[in-house]
């Protein structure tokens, strides 16, 4: 309301007396505005809609494939060739910049539509008084000052402080997060109330269930508590993911790398005599021997794979780097409703004087008309929860229900005792109705027993139920419902409001007449247990995620103690070893950062109830500076900017509200807590997969990085020409580590910690691998040039092709090493994968091809190498192989020594 500073309005709206309230705003309840003062408030604070933003255009998304360090080295060597009109080389780089540039294109194609959805909310007309007639008119028209009349079922399209209220309810589930309708009133509530306990307002997005009122409008357009979640979702920027910031560091490295060793290598050259034309080109051939041109391609593929796969199991991605972040997920930020459980109402428990049930388990009695003792009390609880209803239920289709969940949920448990609705209401036609009041916290139905016999059904909350109740109902018989028996049922209604279940009691009465107050003389028929269930793959999962060393922690807009009871039943905490925090005790950020003891506090918390759009981003965004890698679940409008912060923002596919689904990274069509779990896995074993092909590819480019310099250094000619370099990177680069990017998941994946979020895809470790790996294969390419050179006495491009093929072979076979070291020599994942066959198969025909096919061997200047050739090309080829098995056989001895 800052922007509105022309009218004096309070900041607390909600605390404002309505009388109070009309005469900030310089408006009349029974007139209304006049034409001329609507028009200067419309040009004052605009049209009443949310703002409404342009989707990602094609040509941003183009530019997103383009911003890799990797994809920066491409470039650079494809300007040097060009400026040394080394132009093969220049187009062949190109040909890569525009595949791996194609398939992110045409794999990531993507728009972000937030606002475009919460835009669309605003589209609906509403009644308004003005010039002292009521009117419908477009939301947009709206202003500050308008008199809006609304009744169930109406949408409200701008922020309301309500200023009168007959019955009212309304559903604020995808504003708020909570599961059922809230009641209404015009009273003034405390100033620092939070959102979701305003019962004085009304917000732009939510609607009416029952009743009926007046408002006047105080907030329009992102004025509104939609419009800020519609600014705190525009805010939230998309987080780089860990692997983009993995593949940047890696870039920033080769970048380093290569430079040093180009400037080191050249200037050694220079200043050895050689010719500075031939070392500028050694230097090119450097330049292209360490840039992975197959990494960007290969790394795209990878993920597109997981993302096909993760779609086959029901989690649709739309980022392709979000795919490998999975793996690196920490924390897993929960909703609750629709998330962890059904959202929808069901009675578990009846508790009556005679009797108690578990509805859970199902009904094993019959419930007839003509029943007497028990079971007639039974029946009459039912039939009581039934009649006095406005809800509807059918067990036809998968929607069986609409009104108010917590009526339809006393239906379905009475359609389960064996009662349907429409024979119950044809027997007892309802000729009067109490509707429910949320000062007397009760509602009842008179319904015809015969014409001069009624029934009044009763239900509401125990306390106010048990004031009006004179007796119970006990096998049939009316008791006295003494000081003593009303102690033992609020002891009873504790237990289960302990439990975290909504608690209704009934109650009836007959009479002879349809007058009269119907809450007095009532006989109490005893209490119903209802409760948002939980889904049933929902523990399973959160097993899994302990296992995995994720923590799971729920965010939610419901209360407390119903949060703790859903917590518990899936298994996110054990019996009463949680940490709940409520929405008004979650201090500031700025407190946080002041404070280590409630930082910790914080940190601890398993469950964060009644929180606002706002906190959750605080959350997230302390998580993820406390160097956590954050997922977070949701499926209502105020879930968007969470979604949209986190490092996964996971949306529910079925029960989602648009704006999330486009807001989040990943989408449950299943909307299964468990298919999390499937969608982490498979990140895990891509980000296993990646690591191992980008070991692969760089120990490979290492050895021509070394296989080039060595030998300008000690005066051999140059064993590849920049062209064959770039060959071998394509080519028996590029296939093997596609097929090691492809690898099948581990089934053990689930059984490690998640990766630091700081872990870099090479540690120390590998890159010591990948120099030993380097420097094997280039003794084995050096060797076989200099047998070729001395021995055979060859020609300088004849041995140059024995080097060629001897490098060309050790990387092929070198993919056997990249097999972890506690596998078998024969039976390990590489061996086992289908796709590891087939590209070696197919770059042998490549490399033939290259050494047979007369233009394409000219174009790379070979020549076939003769039977002796090929000896000394074979044998040397595996010494690497070879080197690289027995190191690992070794590796594995000494660990088991020294574990004995």
């Amino acid at each position: 309301m800052s922007s509105q500073s022309s009218l004096t309005v309070p900041d607390e709206i909600w605390a404002a007396a309505p009388e109070e309230l009309l005469a900030e705003l310089q408006s009349n309840k029974e007139e209304g505005l006049s034409q001329g003062e609507i028009a200067r408030r419309l040009k004052q604070f605009g049209p009443n809609q949310l703002k409404e933003h342009k989707n990602k255009s094609l040509w941003h998304i183009l530019a997103d494939q383009v911003k890799s360090l990797i994809i920066l080295l491409l470039v650079i060597a494809t300007i040097v060739s060009f400026l040394y009109n080394e132009i093969l080389e220049g187009w062949a780089i190109v040909i890569v910049i525009v595949i791996n540039t194609a398939i992110g294109f045409f794999t990531e194609l993507r728009a972000v539509r937030s606002m475009e959805s919460l835009f669309k909310l605003g589209k609906v007309e509403t009644r308004v008084r003005r010039k002292g007639a009521v009117e419908l008119i477009p939301a947009p028209e709206l202003v500050p000052g308008d008199i809006v009349l609304f009744e169930g079922g109406d949408v409200i399209t701008a922020d309301l402080r309500i200023i009168e209220a007959s019955k009212l309810q309304a559903d604020e589930s995808a504003l708020t997060g909570e599961s059922l309708p809230v009641s209404k009133k015009a009273e003034a509530v405390a100033p620092d109330t939070v959102l979701a306990e305003r019962s004085s307002m009304l917000y732009k997005g939510t609607w009416v269930t029952r009743g009926s009122g007046e408002g006047v409008v105080v907030s329009t357009g992102l004025e509104t508590e939609l419009g800020q979640i519609s600014l705190l979702v525009e805010e939230a920027d998309d987080e780089q993911t860990p692997l983009e910031k993995r593949l940047d560091r890696l870039g920033y490295r080769l970048i380093i790398l290569t430079l040093i060793i180009a400037f080191f290598i050249s200037i050694t050259g220079i200043l050895s005599g050689k010719s500075t034309l031939l070392m500028i080109e050694t230097g090119i051939a450097l330049a292209v021997a360490a840039i992975p041109e197959g990494l960007p391609i290969v790394a795209t593929i990878a993920l597109a794979k997981g993302l096909r796969i993760m779609a086959e199991k029901n989690a649709l991605v739309n980022r392709l780097s979000s795919v490998e972040t999975l793996g690196a997920t920490e924390t897993i930020f929960t909703d609750k409703t629709g998330t962890l459980t059904e959202n929808r109402m069901s009675v578990v428990r009846l508790f009556l004087p005679a009797k108690e049930i578990d509805v859970t388990s199902g009904f094993t009695d019959t419930y007839g008309p003509k029943e007497n003792g028990t079971n007639r009390d039974v029946r009459l609880a039912l039939e009581t929860g039934m009649l006095c209803n406005n809800a509807t239920f059918s067990n036809e289709g998968a929607n069986n229900g609409s009104g108010d969940p917590l009526e339809v949920a006393l239906l379905e448990v009475g359609y389960l005792a064996g009662i349907e609705q429409a024979q119950l209401t044809d027997h007892y036609p309802e000729v009067r109705e109490e509707a429910f009041d949320p000062e007397v916290k009760m509602m009842a139905t008179w319904n015809e027993v015969n014409p001069e016999r009624f029934r009044i059904s009763v239900k509401g909350a125990p306390d106010a139920v048990w004031d009006r109740c004179q007796s119970m109902l006990q096998n049939g018989e009316q008791q006295p419902f003494s000081k003593e028996e009303r102690e033992k049922w609020e002891s009873i209604n504790h237990t289960l409001a302990a439990d975290g279940l909504r608690v209704i009691a009934l109650a009836f009465r007959e009479t002879d007449t349809m007058e009269g107050h119907p809450y007095e003389e009532l006989t109490f028929l005893g209490l119903a247990g209802l409760l948002d269930p939980p889904r049933k793959d929902v523990k399973e999962a959160m097993e899994a995620c302990k296992e995995a060393g994720i923590r799971v922690v729920m965010v939610t807009g419901d209360q407390p103690a119903t949060s703790h009871y859903i917590a518990r039943s899936v298994g996110l905490v054990m019996d009463d070893q949680a940490t709940i925090i409520h929405g008004k005790d979650l201090p500031s950020p700025e407190k946080l950062a002041s404070s280590a003891d409630e930082m910790d506090h914080v940190m601890k918390a398993n469950i964060f109830a009644r929180i606002s759009p706002r906190q959750k981003l605080d959350l997230i965004e302390l998580y993820q500076k406390n160097g956590h890698i954050v997922a977070m679940t949701g499926d209502g409008v105020n879930d968007a900017p969470a979604l949209k912060k986190a490092d996964i923002g996971i949306a529910m596919g079925k029960r989602g509200t648009q704006v999330a689904r486009e807001a989040a990274d990943m989408v449950l069509t299943d909307d299964a807590f468990s298919t999390i779990v499937s969608a982490i896995k498979q990140g895990r074993a891509i980000f296993s997969n990646i690591r191992r092909f980008v070991y692969y590819l760089l120990s490979c480019n290492v050895s021509e990085v070394l296989v080039v310099g060595l030998a300008a250094l000690i005066g051999l000619p140059l064993p590849l020409l920049p062209l064959q370099i770039l060959f071998l990177n394509l080519v028996t680069d590029v296939f093997p580590a596609l097929a090691l990017g492809v690898g099948e998941e581990s089934e053990h994946a689930m059984q490690q910690p998640p990766r630091k979020s700081d872990e870099p895809i090479l540690n120390r470790k590998h890159w010591m691998g990948i120099g030993s790996y380097g420097l094997v294969i280039t003794a084995s390419v050096l060797g076989a040039l200099f047998l070729g050179m001395y021995e055979l006495d060859l020609i300088q491009n004849e041995a140059v092709t024995l080097s060629f093929l001897t490098l060309a072979f050790a990387q092929l076979w070198h993919v056997f090493n990249m097999r972890s070291n506690n596998s078998s020599l024969f039976h390990n994942s590489i061996v086992r994968n289908p796709w590891v066959w087939g590209a070696i198969m197919l770059c042998l025909l490549i490399i033939f091809g290259a050494v047979y096919v007369g233009p394409v061997a000219e174009v790379l200047d070979l020549t076939p190498p003769g039977r002796e050739g090929w000896i000394i090309v074979v044998g040397m080829s595996l010494v690497p192989l070879v080197v690289g098995q027995l190191q690992k056989i070794l590796a594995v001895k000494f660990t088991q020594k020294a574990r004995t």
